[in-house]
């Protein structure tokens, strides 16, 4: 059995102000309609022989992983949480001996959520060609065909092989740009994709061999796990304890048994805003826009808008890129550097790199929309059949404004219905709760107002989300 484990760990930090710490890239829609993480499963579809994906991912992105699954008809086989992160050597066991529950003999395909292929007949390809070797025992890596000297990627030198299957000679670091360009012209080295097939006990025997400490902490943590809802919590203390190792340090570049499958299939791994201009078609004039955008003499630039009009004039090699509550201006060669302003944000105590204005939660989602002293607006969408945890705030009042949809209150010892244009207090205090009982979205204005307006002012009496 094939069993894809799907990686959707990271923060994407290099695509601020999009990317943010509670919605990282892998949930956004970057390259098509669907999220990046909706797209890597989808393109599994037509291979012959594969199960439903393992997910392994945060405990805070938990409920959106698990939308955004239903949301294309997809249950995963297991959708595993990480207490902490700790890179893709332990997490790919722990998925490892998740897949040997399901089959002793599975074969697994790590793939992370944040990449894009654009041609997915050869991808399927290419795992086909590698199949049969992860069944035999190998360690399968996918090298990119390179198509320019990049100098962000790691390459992989091929040694002894055939039919696009090679033994890998040997893995290095990112490289200068002239010996990217030495690379290239040799014909011998492929871009490291961070894509890997192998039979999930194989994987396991290796890094007993080379890493037995990782293997010890995450077989600990795997054997302490907790099922919550559909969610699978790893053993908390014995995974923060695990060293925190790539997948590529801790078994590829010390295995014997490494092979990589030669992969011309469109890769990107989206790293940076410049990378993302890269990868979408441009205009006539190099440009690549989303959203409200006018531009006048602009070239070779990435312009997106979320919330308002960007009009820009006469520059290029630009990134412009605009969301409700941030703005970013750089040139593409510095892109990179977003990550510098990431740091110093979160050093400041600012909350941009964290949340956006819309914050996502298991039932919906909310996003401010004024604030001032004692008081803060917010649009609060309800998706249908959902509701929010009955619960009371020690620090404040809440006013509930319902604009479309139907739902159902709990206050205090009442329970009572509200339509489109009517509305309710909610005293300090009080305990209450909020349900749409329609079958389309519940669109509402909560005002608060009080001393303290912060979201931890929540005790939560009943939840069905299991949150504390």
């Amino acid at each position: 059995m094939l069993i894809p484990v799907v990686l959707s760990g990271g923060s994407g930090s290099r695509l601020w102000p999009l990317s943010r710490t509670l919605l990282p890239k892998q949930f956004l829609p970057l390259v098509s309609e669907q999220s990046m993480l909706q797209d890597t499963i989808a393109r599994l579809h037509g291979l012959p022989d594969i199960s439903a994906p393992i997910v392994v991912c945060s405990n805070e992105h938990r409920f959106l992983a698990a939308d955004q699954l239903q949301r294309i008809g997809v249950r995963a086989l297991a959708q595993i949480l990480e207490p902490v992160g700790r890179n893709t050597a332990p997490a790919v066991a722990v998925a490892a001996m998740a897949a040997m529950e399901h089959s002793a003999d599975a074969v697994i395909l790590v793939l992370a959520a944040d990449h894009m292929v654009r041609n997915k007949t050869a991808f399927h390809a290419a795992i086909q060609q590698g199949l049969g070797q992860a069944e035999s025992g190998r360690l399968v890596t996918f090298g990119i065909v390179p198509d320019a000297p990049e100098t962000g990627y790691g390459y992989i030198e091929r040694g002894s092989g055939e039919n696009g299957c090679f033994e890998v000679a040997r893995f290095v670091e990112k490289p200068d740009a002239e010996r990217a360009a030495e690379f290239l012209a040799s014909g011998r080295f492929y871009w490291n994709s961070g894509m890997f097939m192998f039979g999930a006990a194989r994987y396991l025997q290796e890094l007993d061999k080379f890493r037995p400490d990782i293997l010890e902490a995450t077989r600990k943590s795997w054997q302490s796990r907790q099922q919550d809802l559909d969610f699978c919590r790893l053993g908390e203390p014995d995974f923060v304890d695990c060293p925190s190792e790539s997948i590529d340090y801790a078994v590829m570049e010390k295995t014997h048994d490494a092979t990589v499958v030669e992969a011309d299939i469109g890769w990107s791994d989206i790293g940076s805003w410049s990378s993302l201009w890269q990868a979408i078609e441009a205009d006539g004039a190099g440009n690549v826009t989303t959203g409200d955008v006018h531009l006048d003499g602009v070239k070779n630039s990435y312009v997106r808008a979320d919330s308002r009009l960007v009009a820009a004039i006469g520059v290029e090699d630009m990134v412009i890129v605009e969301t409700a509550d941030a703005v970013l201006v750089t040139r593409k060669e510095h892109a990179q550097r977003v990550k510098d302003v990431v740091e110093a944000l979160k050093a400041a105590q600012r909350e941009e790199p964290l949340v956006h204005k819309r914050v996502y939660r298991p039932w919906g989602y909310y996003e401010g929309i004024d604030a001032g002293e004692r008081f803060q607006a917010k649009r609060i969408m309800v998706t249908p059949g959902k509701k929010l945890s009955l619960q009371m705030h020690h620090h404040r009042a809440e006013h509930w404004v319902v604009v479309s949809g139907t739902a159902s209150v709990t206050r205090g010892d009442e329970t009572f219905m509200l339509s489109a244009n009517e509305s309710t207090y909610i005293p300090l205090g009080v305990r209450h709760r909020l349900e749409n009982i329609g079958k389309t979205p519940l669109y509402l204005i909560e005002v608060q107002s009080g001393e303290y307006l912060g979201e931890d002012d929540i005790v939560r009496f009943e939840d069905d989300y299991k949150r504390t």
